[in-house]
């Protein structure tokens, strides 16, 4: 079980109007940015042959939009972010794992990493390759770096620059060998399999858990994200470190 620090109370906001005042003001002036990553991938279907994989083989491929589903927590909670920023360590975009979240606010784009060869639409995803996580309400990164997250001391995991610009600390690989199913046959990344997320930045790996929550005590009366999960960077492989796609559009040729 882990712990969780509790010697400050967290904070979130809706718009900062300091270290974000000038994202929030471009937005504000041009009101397409916001939906523009929603456009590019509605596009993006379009182009694509067929929208949903096949059922004997439902990879996981470059331009697809997926949910994210946590394991630990029993597949209760996925993965999203939303428009608030946190109010301590780096004050970038709030991303939290969300208790049977319909909405497109759980919904990230596969992407090919910072920097890399682009990644052909429909291509199925390797074992090892490293891609980005854009998320498609807000046109974030999933992105990770030293700061300490909040609740349990670990690293913070937040949603970085926009319509998927970001930088390598937007990068993780996708590792199959330590989820529990990997036996040299499989090589690409599956619907329904759990995986991890390796940040190639910090080593370490996309991760939550059931127990490591926010709660009146650790964020106050009306928190907005009230028994949400924390999503940190975790040093280990283990449970809490495990995911998998349930849900999404999945692209295929």
């Amino acid at each position: 079980r882990m712990t969780i620090n509790t010697s400050h109370r967290f904070y979130v906001q809706s718009t900062s109007k300091t270290s974000t005042e000038k994202h929030t003001q471009q937005r504000e002036s041009n009101p397409t940015m916001k939906s523009a990553p929603l456009r590019f991938f509605a596009a993006v279907v379009a182009c694509a042959q067929s929208s949903v994989a096949a059922d004997d083989d439902q990879y996981i491929t470059c331009g697809s939009a997926v949910k994210l589903t946590h394991v630990e927590s029993g597949g209760k909670f996925v993965l999203t972010s939303d428009e608030r920023q946190l109010q301590s360590g780096s004050g970038q975009q709030l991303v939290t794992a969300v208790s049977n979240d319909r909405s497109p606010k759980g919904l990230w784009q596969v992407r090919e990493g910072h920097d890399a060869k682009f990644c052909e639409t429909a291509t199925p995803v390797k074992c090892g390759q490293v891609i980005r996580l854009m998320h498609l309400e807000t046109g974030s990164n999933l992105h990770t770096h030293g700061i300490r997250s909040p609740l349990s001391n670990q690293h913070e995991v937040t949603g970085f620059g926009q319509a998927g610009e970001g930088d390598a600390g937007d990068d993780w690989e996708v590792v199959c060998e330590g989820a529990g199913y990997f036996s040299g046959s499989k090589k690409f990344w599956m619907k329904d399999t759990p995986i991890q997320f390796k940040s190639t930045g910090t080593k370490r790996y996309l991760g939550a858990s059931s127990t490591v929550k926010f709660t009146e005590q650790n964020c106050g009366r009306g928190c907005p994200i009230l028994n949400q999960l924390e999503v940190f960077g975790r040093k280990q492989i283990d449970s809490y470190t495990q995911w998998k796609v349930e849900n999404g559009i999945l692209l295929s040729r």
